[in-house]
């Protein structure tokens, strides 16, 4: 079995015809009609109904093909790389990545530096799951940090870590010398929310849900940063990962443990199933997987 025998069984599949696939293949149909038959006999097994008005796949020859797809792509992905390389030099690694890694993806950072100083790194906040999904399918960027789990034919997520989400609040509020808080204490306060589309905020309007409660929402943002400024400004409160926020670093705002169980987000490497990446991507991948299993060396 070879590339070229995969090459010509995809075809006649997707022309769904022998005669237009050979001449799409510019050889004549006897030769790719015997080309289909030796691989059939190399995998000992029928791939085509060919007893049916117009070409069907056998059970087996749909996962047949569906396997052969991707190794052409995985294989036409590589030769695109390697020109790429040829002329254009180092690699490069991009990714999206939310606004609470940034507490540890420096030390990533080194690492892959050191492992290749000539790579050149991008790093962007896609946080929307729409723009994320269409940047990875676009193989606009390598993989992404995200907590969105998106589980597809085309995509894939690895677990990395649980975090926990925290309420911030204006200085001089009411509830500052409360130790902890429930849902049920923000429920009139008026509340600064993440803009549809994302995870965080489907996870927050559960917790409401939950509770039977209708968060009081009068700002929608895209950034925790432009939350923070606004509960800065005494305008509402907001809930956010705990990674995000730190007392010393954070002086202007009360934070405030939730008693929630509910209110936590998981965070997940994404990235395309199918996608050809270099050996210095994988490493990439490996060193951030193994950084949040605690396996990390530098």
């Amino acid at each position: 079995m070879d590339l070229t025998q995969l090459q010509y069984f995809i075809k006649v599949i997707e022309e769904k015809n022998f005669t237009r696939a050979a001449e799409q293949l510019h050889i004549s149909q006897p030769s790719l009609s015997i080309s289909i038959k030796k691989l059939e006999e190399h995998l000992q097994m029928s791939l085509i109904h060919r007893r049916k008005p117009s070409i069907q796949l056998t059970r087996e020859g749909e996962i047949f093909y569906n396997q052969a797809k991707k190794i052409i792509t995985q294989m036409n992905d590589m030769e695109k790389e390697m020109e790429r390389l040829r002329l254009e030099g180092p690699l490069e690694l991009s990714i999206s990545m939310i606004e609470t890694a940034k507490n540890w993806f420096s030390e990533i950072i080194k690492k892959i530096k050191s492992d290749s100083s000539t790579i050149h790194i991008q790093i962007s906040e896609l946080l929307s799951l729409s723009e994320l999904q269409n940047a990875l399918l676009n193989y606009e960027i390598h993989f992404a940090i995200t907590n969105h789990f998106i589980d597809t034919q085309e995509l894939e997520s690895i677990f990395l870590y649980e975090e926990n989400l925290v309420v911030l609040l204006p200085k001089n509020h009411p509830l500052q010398s409360e130790a902890s808080l429930t849902i049920e204490n923000l429920q009139h306060l008026p509340f600064i929310l993440c803009k549809e589309g994302y995870q965080t905020r489907i996870d927050i309007i559960k917790a409401f849900q939950d509770a039977s409660i209708h968060p009081n929402i009068q700002f929608e943002i895209e950034r925790f940063e432009t939350a923070y400024h606004l509960v800065e400004s005494s305008l509402g409160i907001t809930i956010v990962p705990e990674n995000y926020v730190n007392a010393p670093n954070h002086p202007n705002v009360h934070i405030k443990k939730l008693e929630s169980p509910m209110l936590k987000r998981n965070v997940y490497l994404v990235k395309n199933r199918s996608r050809y990446l270099p050996p210095v991507i994988h490493r990439s991948i490996e060193t951030i997987c193994a950084f949040h299993e605690g396996d990390f060396k530098f």
